[in-house]
């Protein structure tokens, strides 16, 4: 069921669903929900390819094949929501937005551009290859990983008797990113209606210049780049991300 699709995590009033990035999963938002639960009903989403190893996904990987999973989900609300989407959790989201303009009532767009065209996945693929398959303590994760994201894959990974384990497949995360070296999302910003707030990382992994320019075409935007922060803004600047995020979801109407 649709429904299934989304995990509830507290709050009343109108819906904002969590939409991770790639390699993420619904359960990193946890550092956020204390603060995120007092601006709605929150809820957070699982994207295909992300729902743990175990778990098969027939369809043939492709932009399209997510926007209609995420679009299901919302869809089984009921009511337009708001989504707060990282990296390629954001890209979907805005690419929902749309074409579904009538789901999307307001966007977070976290460190994500339109156009990689030209960027190959060749560079990260051998370390992305070499990662194990099961990390047997914490302490390995954040050693491969850094603080920051070291956290985030601990509460990403499936976890095992024995350990955290991958809660996917690298090649399949491999063929999700090498998909955006192909094609752009220009056109789906473009169209896009709903107020959105832009929020680029200092140490970014977007091409330069991309999210500056999405803030002046398009729909009615809010822009801030966080110098000290990295992809991850949302736990490596909290009280910046926080701080800007409320103040958006302040602004829309009927707000507050």
């Amino acid at each position: 069921m649709a429904a299934d699709l989304l995990t509830r995590r507290g709050g009343e009033g109108e819906p904002l669903i969590l939409v991770h990035g790639l390699m993420g999963r619904g359960s990193t938002w946890s550092r956020q929900l204390p603060w995120l639960t007092r601006l709605g009903s929150v809820y957070t989403y699982d994207a295909p390819w992300h729902r743990g190893r175990d778990v098969a996904d027939p369809y043939p990987i492709s932009t399209e094949r997510f926007v209609a999973d995420l679009g299901d989900a919302v869809n089984a609300l009921g009511v337009p929501v708001r989504l707060v989407g990282h990296s390629m959790g954001a890209l979907h989201s805005w690419c929902l937005a749309a074409r579904h303009p009538n789901l999307v009532s307001a966007l977070v767009i976290e460190d994500m551009a339109p156009d990689f065209r030209g960027r190959t996945t060749g560079p990260w693929e051998p370390w992305l290859h070499a990662l194990p398959v099961e990390f047997h303590s914490a302490e390995q994760v954040f050693v491969e990983f850094g603080p920051v994201a070291g956290q985030y894959f601990l509460d990403a990974f499936d976890r095992t008797a024995t350990g955290w384990r991958l809660h996917g497949h690298t090649s399949k995360w491999i063929e999700i990113a090498a998909e955006w070296g192909t094609r752009d999302y220009w056109q789906d910003w473009q169209s896009v209606r709903s107020p959105a707030l832009l929020i680029e990382a200092g140490d970014s992994v977007t091409p330069p210049g991309q999210m500056f320019e999405m803030a002046r075409t398009g729909c009615p935007t809010e822009y801030l780049k966080v110098p000290e922060a990295g992809h991850l803004i949302h736990d490596d600047a909290p009280r910046t991300y926080r701080q800007v995020v409320e103040s958006f979801f302040a602004t829309l109407p009927g707000a507050g």
